[in-house]
C-alpha cells in the first residue's frame, strides 16, 4: 500500500504540537475483532499505516514511537527478506526511494532489497529522504521492530509483503513472531493480525497457525468472498474500491473463526473521506494521519 501525504508545514506544526502538549496515553487495549469498529462507541478502529507515516519516515522506530505519542496502539508495517535471509520493515522491494542506497551502494541498481545483506541496509540513512530531523533512522529487522512494538505496547497489523519474491517467508515471519514472544495467546487473541494481497500466503499462514487473526488485501467479487471466508477473517481494501451494499456483503459471512467479517479500509487520510467510508459501515480505516481520521470520525 503506498501513499505518500506528509507536508513539511504538517509535520512542523505536529511536532510543535507534541513538544508543547507531551504524548498522550494510549487507549485500553481491546482485541481484534472487537466490538468497539464501525457499529461501536468508538468508532472504527484507526491504524497508523507504517507508523505515524505523515509525520515521520514510514515503517521505521521514528514512525511508531510517534503513533503512540499520539494515542495510537494499532500500528502496520511490511515485511521483506535481505539476501542472507534476514527480515527487515520497508514497504517497496528497492531500497532506493526511502534511503539513501544511492549514495553509499552507487553501483549496485536497482538497489533491491533481496540484494543486500543484512549488515549492508543497517549502513543506510531512512530518515533524511523524509526530514534532516530523522537523519539517522534506520531500516529496522523485523525482531527489532517488533521489540519496539511490545516497548510500545502497541499492536500490529503485519503486511508479508510481495511474498513471491521469498519463498518461505511466511514460516520465517511465524518463527520470528515466535521467538520474540508474538504468539502466545495474548497477543495472538488481542494484539496482532497478519495479512498480505496474496491470497496463497494469507492461506498459508491461516494453515500454520489456525488461531491467528488473518486479513486479504484487496476487493474480491461478492461472489467470491465465501471463498476468502474459509481461510480469512477480514478483507481490507483501498476505499475507493467500495460501497456500502460490499461491505456489508462482508458483514454477511462468517469468517475463519466463526465470527463476522471485518472490513478494513486503507489509505484514507482526509476527514471527508473517512466520514465517507464509516457510512459505508467499515471496521478499520488504514491511514498514514491517524489523528486527522480520529478527529473526524472517533475511533482509537
Amino acid at each position: 500500500m503506498y501513499v505518500r501525504s506528509a507536508t513539511a508545514a504538517a509535520a512542523a506544526v505536529l511536532g510543535f504540537t507534541l513538544t508543547v502538549l507531551g504524548g498522550t496515553a494510549s487507549p485500553a487495549v481491546t482485541g481484534p475483532g472487537s466490538a468497539t469498529g464501525a457499529t461501536g462507541l468508538l468508532g472504527p478502529t484507526v491504524y497508523a499505516h507504517r507508523g505515524a507515516s505523515a509525520y515521520a519516515p514510514e515503517n521505521t522506530l521514528e514512525a511508531i514511537g510517534l503513533a503512540r505519542r499520539l494515542g495510537f496502539d494499532w500500528v502496520e508495517n511490511d515485511v521483506q527478506r535481505t539476501k542472507d535471509g534476514e527480515l527487515v520493515v520497508i514497504h517497496d522491494d528497492t531500497l532506493a526511494r526511502t534511503t539513501d542506497v544511492e549514495q553509499v551502494f552507487p553501483d549496485r541498481k536497482p538497489w533491491r532489497v533481496k540484494d543486500f545483506t543484512a549488515a549492508e541496509i543497517a549502513r543506510l540513512d531512512a530518515g533524511s529522504w523524509f526530514s534532516p530531523r530523522f537523519a539517522g533512522a534506520r531500516v529496522p529487522t523485523l525482531r527489532e521492530y517488533m521489540e519496539g512494538v511490545q516497548d510500545n505496547r502497541q499492536r500490529l497489523l503485519l503486511e508479508i509483503k510481495k511474498p513471491e519474491l521469498y519463498p518461505g517467508i511466511e514460516e520465517q515471519t511465524l518463527k520470528v513472531l515466535e521467538e520474540t514472544g508474538w504468539l502466545d495467546l495474548q497477543h495472538v487473541s488481542r494484539r496482532l493480525v497478519v495479512q498480505s494481497f496474496s491470497a496463497d500466503s494469507v492461506r498459508t499462514v491461516h494453515g500454520l497457525r489456525p488461531d491467528l487473526v488473518t486479513a486479504f488485501l484487496g476487493t474480491p467479487a461478492v461472489a467470491d468472498l465465501p471463498r476468502y471466508a474459509e481461510f480469512t477473517d477480514r478483507i481490507n481494501p483501498w476505499h475507493t474500491t467500495i460501497s456500502a451494499d460490499w461491505v456489508a456483503a462482508v458483514h454477511g459471512l462468517r469468517g475463519a473463526h466463526g465470527k463476522v467479517m471485518e472490513v478494513d479500509t486503507w489509505i484514507v487520510d482526509d476527514a471527508p473521506t473517512a466520514r465517507k467510508v464509516r457510512e459505508m459501515g467499515v471496521d478499520g480505516i488504514i491511514t498514514n494521519a491517524p489523528d486527522v481520521v480520529r478527529g473526524a470520525v472517533g475511533g482509537y
